[in-house]
């Protein structure tokens, strides 16, 4: 006659008992009689609502999911010859995505004879390290690549943080609109 360990739907240690027992017992109390360790010796049933536990742990996954924070990769394109105020401009742009705390895929682009002079390109990458360096770390150094000179800038602070201050800041704001009007 196969057994099975029975587990009650609160946890508690029923004991060894036939498995018609455990059946009956899960009619009677209107659960369902799931197998969660199979492979001990005897195996191991719990009286629960399969429904129920179904529900609540596709819930726990998707608030999981919810508070999972996606890593974007932003990307800024620049040339060797930029204006000065282009320049801040994309600096600008790189800084604001910092805060929110995604990547920043830095690319510039060589055209014709400017390929002769990468030089030029790393000198820029450096600036632009430089200047959000209390924003975010040279995540992958300046390589190029064809036309290309590429160089990842990842943010200091997580997706999460950067978007729980915004959240702070946002709050401060409007308590402070609230009391003054």
């Amino acid at each position: 006659m196969p057994e099975v360990r029975l587990v009650g739907p609160n946890g508690e240690q029923v004991g060894i008992v036939p498995i018609a027992k455990a059946l009956e017992i899960a009619r009677e109390s209107d659960l369902d009689l799931v197998e969660v360790a199979p492979t001990a010796r005897p195996p191991v049933a719990r009286l629960m609502d399969y429904g129920k536990y179904k529900y609540e742990s596709a819930m726990k996954a998707r608030e999981a999911r919810k508070n999972q924070a996606h890593t974007v990769i932003k990307e800024i394109k620049l040339r060797p010859k930029i204006d000065p105020h282009d320049y801040e401009t994309k600096k600008g742009h790189v800084v604001r995505f910092l805060k929110q705390g995604d990547k920043v895929k830095v690319t510039i682009m060589f055209r014709g004879r400017e390929q002769s002079r990468p030089e030029l390109g790393r000198r820029l990458l450096a600036r632009l390290a430089e200047d959000v360096e209390e924003l975010g770390y040279v995540e992958s150094n300046p390589k190029q690549d064809g036309r290309n000179m590429i160089m990842v800038i990842g943010p200091h602070k997580k997706k999460s943080e950067a978007r729980a201050e915004r959240a702070a800041d946002r709050a401060r704001r409007q308590a402070g609109e609230a009391s003054s009007g």
